[in-house]
């Protein structure tokens, strides 16, 4: 009983820290992209919200484990002990990717990024695909549970997205770092800014609409 208790806990967790880290990064990018502030304000701010991020990184892992871990103690679904305990070792496998590709930077960490960007496009497709199969009734799977797929997918596709969205911010970093901002830089840094928000907030949509279907459990 404790447990279990302690189960839903950690996964009831999960929207509190993901939506609480993303608040702060959020936040914390109006510092960034402030011209009338220091190059070193802004770049400790940069900082700042590179390591906050780091909570809505580990709560979207830790969703997986700790849900599939649901399903099997609830019955929702019939699951072998085994893929448990494999959803765990690969959950937790996954996490120290993504903490390693976090702490190394530079060619020290391509590798781990290449293979966590990887991992993230598989895990979209496996959940988009459950979800569909679910819904047309390939797969038997609870309303809830196929839905909830569907929904954490794309909180995964967007996530990539956003990555993608942040891609032209690096060079304005770089020349604002080393030779201190310039009107294009800071136009850059804004502009890629504004668009990663809408991504951010669409995520923070989803994952309350993912908590619901959690606390609703529709059939």
């Amino acid at each position: 009983m404790i447990g279990a208790s302690l189960l839903v806990l950690l996964h009831v967790l999960i929207p509190v820290y993901w939506l609480g880290g993303d608040l702060g990064a959020f936040y914390g990018s109006t510092f960034m992209v402030d011209p009338k502030r220091s190059v070193a304000e802004r770049m400790m701010a940069l900082k700042i919200l590179n390591n906050i991020d780091m909570a809505p990184r580990t709560a979207l892992i830790m969703a997986f484990p700790t849900g599939f871990t649901l399903v099997w103690q609830r019955g929702w679904v019939e699951i072998a002990d085994a893929w448990v305990i494999a959803a765990w070792v690969v959950g937790l496998a996954w996490l120290a990717l993504a903490w390693i590709v976090h702490l190394k930077h530079g060619p020290a960490g391509a590798t781990y990024k290449k293979l966590d960007l990887a991992i993230r496009y598989v895990v979209v497709f496996a959940l988009w695909a459950a979800a569909m199969l679910a819904l047309s009734k390939e797969i038997e799977l609870p309303l809830f549970i196929a839905l909830k797929c569907l929904v954490l997918g794309s909180c995964v596709a967007l996530g990539l997205l956003v990555r993608r969205q942040l891609v032209p911010l690096f060079g304005a970093i770089v020349q604002m770092r080393d030779h201190g901002p310039t009107p294009e830089s800071d136009r850059v840094i804004a502009q890629v800014n504004g668009r990663a928000r809408i991504s951010v907030i669409t995520i923070w949509v989803l994952v309350l609409t993912a908590s619901f279907l959690g606390i609703a459990t529709p059939v």
